[in-house]
């Protein structure tokens, strides 16, 4: 019998409409302690926003998300559930740092304030705290000398990494990374990849990554899920998944993809 513990999240019958466009048509994912799922698929196909509806930037029309067997974005009452305010729900993400494609950076906050903002404001960490854990972040992503410097004097591939250490100061049980190397330019997207591939080889920390860099994925993932058209095309081990799909779909996405 497997446990909440078992299953950092669990999504069921994600659906999400944008107007009249439907882009997550009743998406299913399990996702298991310490795992790494990447997710592939076409611009469009519902990736990023299935991403975003795991930890409620978006709220789904339908289906429920569980985060270590707590509904994301709602509290429940016997069988009804009911929305959570702002507050409350910051605390719940806690459990799920995210990573965007574009930094999202505090531009007036030097690296090492950025990543103690959020400790100090939604955990409550004193300031000394705070730093200490900060500083220990920088020197894991290679930053340690990068302390002082604003987001505008690094580039791309130092502030990616800085907001890898942000997302870590929660001490997440999930990360989640929305195409982090799209922003990059190519000589910069292989020291952020190093980063979450050293992540994925010395933690326990299970991570969910939306990605088209399939060597990423064939080298790091446990498992790899294609999606297109708002639904999930296959997934399964790498191996099986890039170099032997089972669906005509997955084989011309790779085929471009791979060219």
């Amino acid at each position: 019998m497997t446990t909440s513990s078992d299953h950092p999240i669990r999504a069921r019958g994600i659906r999400k409409s944008f107007g009249s466009l439907e882009v997550l048509k009743g998406v299913d994912v399990d996702l298991t302690k310490g795992e790494v799922l990447c997710i592939l698929g076409p611009s469009g196909s519902g990736k990023s926003t299935l991403l975003r509806c795991m930890n409620h930037l978006e709220r789904p029309d339908a289906g429920l998300v569980l985060v270590n067997g707590t509904p994301m974005g709602y509290r429940q009452i016997g069988s009804r559930f009911h929305e959570l305010g702002e507050r409350e729900l910051q605390k719940q993400r806690a459990a799920i740092g995210m990573v965007f494609q574009r930094f999202n950076l505090f531009p007036h906050l030097t690296a090492r304030e950025n990543i103690m903002e959020a400790p100090r404001r939604v955990l409550g960490l004193s300031r000394n705290d705070a730093q200490e854990r900060a500083d220990r972040l920088l020197v894991q992503v290679g930053l340690a000398d990068k302390a002082d410097a604003f987001p505008g004097a690094l580039s791309g591939g130092q502030q990616q990494r800085v907001a890898i250490a942000r997302a870590l100061a929660m001490e997440p049980s999930v990360l989640l990374f929305d195409e982090p190397t799209s922003a990059l330019d190519p000589e910069l997207v292989g020291e952020v990849l190093e980063v979450m591939r050293s992540l994925a080889d010395s933690s326990a920390m299970s991570m969910i990554v939306v990605t088209h860099e399939i060597g990423f994925a064939r080298g790091v993932a446990n498992r790899v899920m294609f999606m297109d058209g708002g639904v999930v095309v296959e997934q399964g081990r790498p191996r099986d998944v890039l170099e032997n799909p089972s669906q005509e779909r997955t084989r011309t996405f790779l085929r471009r993809t791979l060219v």
